[in-house]
């Protein structure tokens, strides 16, 4: 799907947003002048204008009146307040495309009295254009409307569309904040190193390009994980002894415990975004 004449308004210009504006330009997307970006602090809009010589504005109704696709990328905590902005000066035919956390396309469609929005949660490796963002639209959205978020939201890696929206809760819960839990998993790997006597550099070294390798090795293999743990772990050696700890301490449980905590909170968050305010558990 071309974007060629195609003016985007990214209302918000935090790390997420930024990341979208870099890939869409890196790729020639679009060209500069086609973005315009929103933000409350002057300082972070010259910072955006002089880094992407894209337009910064500080007013969302303003940069969003000629947009043929609006970006919501702020956080969930202001978004009521954005929506009333917005909200009767969107044309019916223009694309809302929302990554705000929680905000689900009943609330997204309420606060804005809009019917064409795309609701989509990528995840931070998005910054590297290595990220992965679950997406799905009302039904309003027609088909070259949903190409051109295909498009856009392929700026920032894989993208995958799914009619359920449900699922992108869970998405949001697994992959959009599952980056947390690798960081902090190679956080406590590069400790460990350090407690056995590598300086902080090196352990940091040798735990990212474990990773880094696993991943792709894990992607280009075509076999499933349990395989790949086993194909390690030979029975009385180091990985044994190592994967004997990790069970004995509960990990997949607490992981799973973690996962679906991020999905009560995001489900909580789109209750509270459609005024319901569910109790927390």
């Amino acid at each position: 799907m071309s974007l060629t004449g195609k003016r985007l308004a990214f209302i918000g210009g935090g790390t997420m947003a930024e990341a979208m504006i870099r890939g869409l330009l890196d790729r020639h997307l679009v060209p500069p002048s086609h973005v315009f970006v929103t933000g409350p602090r002057r300082e972070r809009r010259a910072e955006l204008t002089k880094t992407y010589n894209v337009k910064a504005l500080a007013s969302n109704a303003e940069a969003a009146k000629d947009a043929h696709v609006v970006v919501l990328s702020v956080k969930p905590q202001v978004l009521a307040t954005v929506m009333r902005e917005l909200r009767g000066k969107l044309d019916e035919k223009q694309l809302v495309i929302s990554i705000v956390a929680g905000a689900t396309l009943r609330s997204l469609r309420d606060g804005l009295d809009h019917a064409v929005i795309v609701r989509a949660m990528p995840n931070t490796p998005a910054q590297v254009g290595m990220g992965v963002t679950a997406w799905s639209a009302t039904t309003a959205v027609e088909p070259d409307q949903r190409d051109l978020a295909k498009a856009i939201l392929g700026a920032l890696g894989e993208e995958l569309m799914v009619e359920d929206e449900s699922l992108v809760d869970m998405a949001t819960a697994l992959s959009g904040t599952g980056p947390t839990y690798v960081f902090l998993l190679m956080e406590a790997l590069v400790d460990a190193g350090v407690h056995l006597g590598f300086s902080r550099r090196v352990a940091e070294e040798l735990v990212l390009r474990t990773v880094e390798g696993s991943a792709l090795f894990a992607r280009k293999s075509g076999r499933h994980l349990a395989e790949l743990r086993n194909m390690v772990t030979s029975p009385g050696g180091t990985s044994a002894a190592a994967i004997y700890q990790l069970e004995k301490g509960a990990l997949r449980t607490v992981l799973s415990k973690a996962v679906y905590a991020a999905y009560q909170r995001t489900r909580e968050l789109g209750a509270e975004a459609e005024g319901r305010g569910e109790e927390r558990s």
